[in-house]
C-alpha cells in the first residue's frame, strides 16, 4: 500500500509539473470591456474616464447611484502556478467593486498532499472564495466586461447552477479554467485549452475575444 501511494504522488508530482510548465508574467493591466451586443468587443486597458465606462453598460438600474454590473475573469498568483476565477458584482462611477463575489473551482482542503492527488485523481472541491482572489498584490491577469443587469441576472445564475454541479477538482480535466471557461462559453466568448497557466488562459481568453481599445 505504501508503495503505491508513494507512485501516485511521483505520478502527481510530474502532473504537476507538466501543467505548470512556462512562467507567469508581471501583473497584466486591469482590461475593461462593455458588452452592449453591438459587434466585436474592445478592451481597454487604462479607460480614460471611468464614469464612460459604467455610463455605457446598457440597462444598470442603478442609474441614480452611478452604479453598473460586471462580470470580471480573474486569475492570481499563488505557490503552484495560480488559480483562476470569476469575481461579479456592481461597480461605481470609479469602477471599483462593490459587494463583489468570487467563483472558483479549487480543492475543498487545503492541504497539499490533496491538492497533489488532484493531479492523478478528482478531488472534493469547493466554488466560491480562497485566499488571495480580492487582493490586489495576487492578481496577475483580468478582464473585466460591463454588462447590462438582465444579462448579469442571467450569467449568476448560470454561475450559481455551475457552483452546485461541480463537486469535484481535477486538474487534469476539469480545474480552475476549465470551470472559468464554462461562464466564458455560457456568455458567447470562445476560450483557449484549459492546461495553460491560469495567467496565460485569462490573457489569451480576453485576446481571444476583443479587439484593441
Amino acid at each position: 500500500m505504501t508503495l503505491a501511494i508513494g507512485r501516485l504522488f511521483v505520478l502527481a508530482l510530474l502532473g504537476l509539473a507538466m501543467t505548470a510548465c512556462g512562467q507567469d508574467m508581471s501583473p497584466r493591466p486591469r482590461f475593461v470591456s462593455i458588452d452592449g451586443d453591438r459587434g466585436p468587443l474592445t478592451a481597454s486597458p487604462s479607460p480614460k474616464s471611468a464614469g464612460v465606462i459604467v455610463a455605457a453598460a446598457e440597462g444598470g438600474s442603478n442609474e441614480d447611484k452611478g452604479d453598473a454590473y460586471f462580470i470580471e475573469f480573474r486569475s492570481r498568483y499563488a505557490l503552484s502556478y495560480g488559480h483562476s476565477y470569476v469575481v461579479f458584482g456592481r461597480a461605481n462611477k470609479a469602477v471599483e467593486m462593490i459587494d463583489p463575489e468570487v467563483a472558483g473551482l479549487h480543492p475543498a482542503s487545503y492541504n497539499a498532499s490533496v491538492y497533489m492527488l488532484g493531479h492523478v485523481l478528482p478531488v472534493p472541491a469547493e466554488t466560491g472564495a480562497s485566499d488571495g482572489d480580492l487582493e490586489e498584490p495576487y492578481r496577475s491577469a483580468s478582464w473585466r466586461i460591463m454588462v447590462s443587469e438582465p444579462k448579469y441576472q442571467e450569467v449568476v445564475a448560470y454561475i450559481r447552477k455551475l457552483q452546485a454541479n461541480s463537486p469535484v477538482w481535477d486538474a487534469r480535466f476539469y480545474n480552475c479554467n476549465a470551470f472559468a471557461a464554462e461562464v466564458a462559453r455560457f456568455m458567447g466568448y470562445k476560450t483557449p485549452p484549459i492546461l495553460l497557466r491560469p495567467q496565460q488562459f485569462m490573457t489569451k481568453l480576453r485576446e481571444m475575444n476583443t479587439s484593441p481599445g
